[in-house]
């Protein structure tokens, strides 16, 4: 009998240790928290991606606040077919500070260059590696895999207030598609106006136009 009660307590004190050890699950063993993935909502104006999810400076560059201080920053789809292809991006280093409307990035094609304003001001945290491996992905895929640089930004919410969106955003970038159209030969229809989308390297289908002047125009630098 005794033996008997031995073994029982002995069952009941592991069940009791089995419980305790759920409940109290090592942080090493927690599944990791992933980090905010960037996501668009597709919306098209005059044959240009503009995502609805964006905030967007005049000068053709996107923010996306990842949380009430990171911004996550990149050129928009305007930006990328202007400039068709580029041999090469520099952009600002971890730890420098960026202000809005200054120079971000610059792009390099055929010995000119051409330069994107920031829309946010704050400490770059971040920058897209993969650009230096293959800097195209900028002009490819300009709301995902091309983002340019994360910003930590104290003063986010003030900055945003001075940015696009909306329908405020649809009609700047109807305006700019249309500035563009007319500098086009009629045959060329390089930008949509009909539902269709622009067709990359719009600079290719402009005669007699500089690739460097057009950026800094429409990039407003």
């Amino acid at each position: 009998m005794t033996v008997l009660l031995v073994v029982l307590m002995f069952a009941v004190f592991l069940t009791i240790d089995y419980v305790r050890s759920r409940k109290h699950v090592p942080a090493t063993a927690a599944v990791a928290v992933k980090a905010p993935e960037l996501k668009v909502q597709p919306n098209y104006v005059a044959g240009f991606a503009l995502p609805d999810n964006l905030r967007y400076h005049p000068g053709h560059t996107w923010a996306l606040a990842e949380s009430p201080t990171l911004v996550r920053v990149g050129l928009d789809d305007f930006a990328a077919k202007l400039l068709g292809k580029c041999d090469g991006i520099a952009l600002p280093k971890r730890g420098q500070w960026i202000r809005q409307g200054q120079k971000l990035a610059t792009f390099f094609r055929d010995g000119q260059k051409a330069e994107l304003v920031s829309p946010i001001e704050g400490e770059v945290t971040k920058v897209n590696e993969e650009l230096g491996r293959d800097p195209g992905t900028s002009l490819r895929d300009p709301y995902l895999g091309g983002w340019l640089v994360a910003v930590m930004s104290p003063d986010a919410r003030t900055n945003f207030r001075n940015l696009l969106s909306g329908a405020l955003a649809r009609q700047w970038m109807a305006e700019a598609a249309s500035r563009l159209q007319a500098r086009m030969p009629m045959p060329a229809g390089a930008v949509a106006q009909d539902g269709g989308l622009a067709m990359p390297d719009l600079t290719a289908h402009l005669p007699g136009q500089s690739w460097q002047d057009l950026a800094q125009e429409f990039f407003l630098v």
